[in-house]
């Protein structure tokens, strides 16, 4: 099992952030454009327990792919909880979290993943997986910066 965990502090307040985060259509702006993120279907406005979201994505080695993500618990105004259920990953469960501090808020983002292909798995995840995946949330810090911060 890998870890990934990234934090961020924004001079928001929790509920302009948590507005923005649960907002699926917002995706867009905070994924590498090197990645070809598409939504695929109606989204919802806000995010539910329960809702399945589907997106076309590029993954280097394996092209495009489809990958279709489950809600599966959402505290309103403050954490969300996403598993894929169809993806590269054999398992991968991402935590979104938001806490009210002095000035702003601070965001987390804690993902447990699994890599399939065993061996190869875990050779891919040395070579390129896990840099690319810090790679995205460096873009994900910057893009929020870059709306939130003016």
């Amino acid at each position: 099992m890998y870890f990934l965990i990234q934090k961020q502090f924004l001079p928001v307040s929790c509920a302009t952030l948590w507005d923005f985060v649960s907002s699926p259509g917002n995706l867009n702006l905070i994924t590498p454009p090197e990645m070809g993120f598409q939504i695929v279907g109606e989204v919802p406005k806000q995010i539910n327990s329960g809702d399945l979201i589907e997106y076309r994505v590029k993954v280097p080695v394996l092209g495009e792919i489809s990958w279709l993500t489950e809600i599966k618990y959402v505290r309103h105004g403050l954490c969300f909880v996403d598993e894929q259920r169809v993806g590269p990953y054999r398992l991968w469960i991402h935590r979104h979290s938001l806490l009210e501090v002095e000035g702003g808020t601070s965001m987390s983002d804690e993902i447990r993943y699994l890599l399939p292909y065993g061996l190869f798995g875990k050779i891919a995840h040395r070579m390129f997986v896990r840099r690319n995946l810090e790679n995205i949330f460096r873009f994900r810090r910057k893009a929020l910066k870059e709306i939130f911060i003016k």
